[in-house]
């Protein structure tokens, strides 16, 4: 499964951004899928993830309640729809497909990456 992140740039505090994951794979709907950001001298953090059918998603506390994740399988493509940005969720962005987890050993593929940056 090849994965092709996009949809990150700067934007305001306040402001929006919807980041896209798009996969190769006929067999996309197979795989649950997760967000990861890496901010600059920090560790891989888990965003958001998502469970193969879409039925269930989980976020980590610091984006809950401003972060969507969600997935189109007739388009293989996963998306995070990010509202009322802060500072601190600039960083580089991942998704990733795999089992259902937390924790980047979960996930067996891996996108590129996109940028956020978010000015005060």
């Amino acid at each position: 499964v090849q994965l092709q992140a996009s949809g990150g740039g700067l934007v305001q505090a306040g402001g929006s951004l919807r980041l896209s994951c798009a996969a190769s794979a006929r067999t996309f709907k197979n795989y649950s899928m997760g967000w990861f950001r890496r901010a600059p001298g920090k560790e891989c953090e888990f965003v958001a993830a998502i469970s193969w059918s879409g039925g269930s998603t989980y976020y980590a506390d610091s984006v809950k309640g401003r972060f969507t994740i969600s997935k189109d399988n007739a388009k293989n493509t996963v998306y995070l729809q990010m509202n009322s940005l802060k500072p601190e969720d600039t960083a580089v962005y991942y998704c990733a497909a795999g089992s259902l987890g937390s924790l980047p050993y979960d996930y067996n593929y891996w996108g590129q990456g996109t940028e956020v940056t978010v000015s005060s």
